[in-house]
């Protein structure tokens, strides 16, 4: 497993509190773009306050991803190749990098 998916899984297991994975979480969908599409819920965790605007990096049509927090959700897209990218920009947000 990747390190990435790793620190993901380490992250949902420390929110989760016997109330909180009852009422949010984390989804990985693919998109008809194509690519992928990643919701993490942060109601009820340290960052549900944070407001991060829509970020888009597109060096082409096949090459892109975008991310942003708003009304305590981290959702973030990107082509077929960026699942990791995106786990990473949640990452860099979570260690104050971003």
């Amino acid at each position: 497993m990747s390190r990435e998916l790793m620190w993901l899984q380490e992250w949902y297991k420390n929110q989760c509190n016997g109330d909180w994975e009852h009422n949010y979480g984390i989804t990985i969908k693919t998109i008809d773009n194509p690519g992928w599409h990643i919701t993490i819920d942060l109601a009820g965790t340290n960052l549900e306050t944070l407001h991060v605007g829509y970020k888009l990096i597109e060096n082409n049509e096949d090459d892109w991803y975008g991310y942003s927090i708003i009304n305590s959700q981290f959702q973030g897209s990107g082509d077929p190749s960026k699942l990791i990218v995106i786990i990473n920009k949640f990452k860099d947000i979570v260690e104050g990098k971003v």
